[in-house]
C-alpha cells in the first residue's frame, strides 16, 4: 500500500498542478524536491503573486521514522492494536496536501487533503493502518450554486462507496473547520474524515474512496474558479476578502491538528507546513459588516451549517 500511494499522490499532483497552470501560464509553479534528514521527502509545487492564485501550494510527503511517546499515546486512543508501553514506534505517512487562495474576492479558497499512516513494531512489521483526509472551501462572498456544485461533486464519491460517508464526513467537516474564539466555521465546509482503518472497511476499500474523492477535486474545484477568477470587485470587496484571510491563519495555526502534528514532527520542513498560509492578510480592531450586506450573508451562514445538497 505505502508504494501505490506514493504512486497515486504523485500523479495527482502532476495533474493537479497542470491544470492549474493553464489557468495562469504566465506564472509558472515552483517546483521544489526535499529531502528530510531523518526520513523521507517530498514535492512541493507553489505559485505566488499570480494572475489567478494569489499563493497556490500543492504537496506531496512521503515521510517515515521515529515516533516519540507523546505522539504514541495520541495516536492510541482511535487505535488500539498500538502497544502502550513502547517509547518510541517507527511510522510511515505519505498524503497530498493543496490550498488555493485566488486573487479575486469573489473566488473561494479551497482547501484538500489525502493521507495513509502506518506505525510499524521493533521487527517491522505494520501493527496499524489509516487513511485520512478531506476537502472544504472556503468563500469570501457567498455564491450559492459554488457551494451546491462542490458539495454535489464531493457527494457523488462519497455515494459511490458508501450513501452515509457524505452526512458523515460532512457534519464531521463541520465541526472540525471550526473556529470557536470567534464562534464561526472556516467556510462553508465539505467532508473530513480521518483514522479509517479495519474497523471501517478493508484496506483496498479505502484506498479506492480515498482516490474517488481526489478524482472529484478538479472537476468541483475547476468550474468555479473559472467563473469567479476575472469577475470584476472594488477595493472594499478585496479589503473584506483580507479579513477573512485573517480568520483562515487563526484556525490553521491554533486549532489545526495537521499544521500542528508537521511542526512538532522532529526534521519537519516548516515551509512545506506553512504553505497553507495566504501571502496578505489583515485584522481590523472591532470590525463589523453592515447590515443586509454581502458580508454579513457569509457571516450568518457560518455560524449555522447549510446542507448543500
Amino acid at each position: 500500500m505505502r508504494l501505490r500511494m506514493e504512486a497515486f499522490i504523485k500523479e495527482k499532483q502532476n495533474e493537479i498542478v497542470a491544470a492549474l497552470q493553464e489557468l495562469d501560464p504566465s506564472h509558472k509553479f515552483r517546483i521544489d524536491t526535499w529531502s528530510r534528514p531523518a526520513g523521507g521527502g517530498g514535492i512541493s509545487c507553489v505559485q505566488q503573486d499570480g494572475e489567478v492564485f494569489e499563493k497556490a501550494g500543492v504537496n506531496t510527503s512521503i515521510v517515515y521514522g521515529t515516533l516519540p511517546r507523546p505522539a504514541i499515546e495520541k495516536m492510541r486512543v482511535n487505535h488500539k492494536a498500538i502497544d502502550p508501553d513502547v517509547d518510541s514506534l517507527e511510522f510511515f505517512a505519505a498524503g497530498l496536501s493543496l490550498v488555493l487562495h485566488p486573487q479575486n474576492p469573489n473566488a473561494p479558497t479551497v482547501h484538500l487533503n489525502y493521507r495513509y499512516f502506518e506505525t510499524m513494531d521493533n521487527d517491522g512489521k505494520c501493527n496499524a493502518w489509516w487513511f485520512g483526509g478531506g476537502t472544504d472551501l472556503t468563500p469570501s462572498y457567498l455564491y450559492d450554486e459554488d457551494a451546491i456544485h462542490f458539495h454535489k461533486c464531493i457527494k457523488d464519491a462519497c455515494d459511490k462507496h458508501d450513501r452515509g460517508y457524505y452526512p458523515r464526513f460532512k457534519q464531521w467537516c463541520d465541526k472540525y473547520f471550526y473556529i470557536p474564539h470567534r464562534q464561526e466555521s472556516r467556510g462553508v465546509g465539505g467532508i473530513f474524515f480521518d483514522d479509517l482503518d479495519v474497523e471501517e472497511k478493508d484496506q483496498e476499500q479505502l484506498f479506492s474512496f480515498v482516490k474517488d474523492c481526489l478524482a472529484s477535486f478538479l472537476p468541483g474545484y475547476l468550474p468555479i474558479i473559472t467563473r469567479r477568477k476575472d469577475m470584476p470587485f472594488e477595493d472594499r470587496e478585496k479589503q473584506w476578502q483580507q479579513l477573512r484571510r485573517g480568520r483562515y491563519v487563526e484556525f490553521n495555526l491554533v486549532h489545526d491538528r495537521g499544521t500542528s502534528f508537521g511542526l512538532n514532527t522532529p526534521s519537519a520542513r516548516v515551509e512545506s507546513i506553512l504553505m497553507s498560509l495566504p501571502l496578505t492578510a489583515r485584522w481590523l480592531y472591532m470590525h463589523e459588516a453592515e447590515k443586509g450586506s454581502r458580508e454579513e450573508r457569509i457571516l450568518t451562514v457560518l455560524k449555522r451549517p447549510v446542507e448543500w445538497v
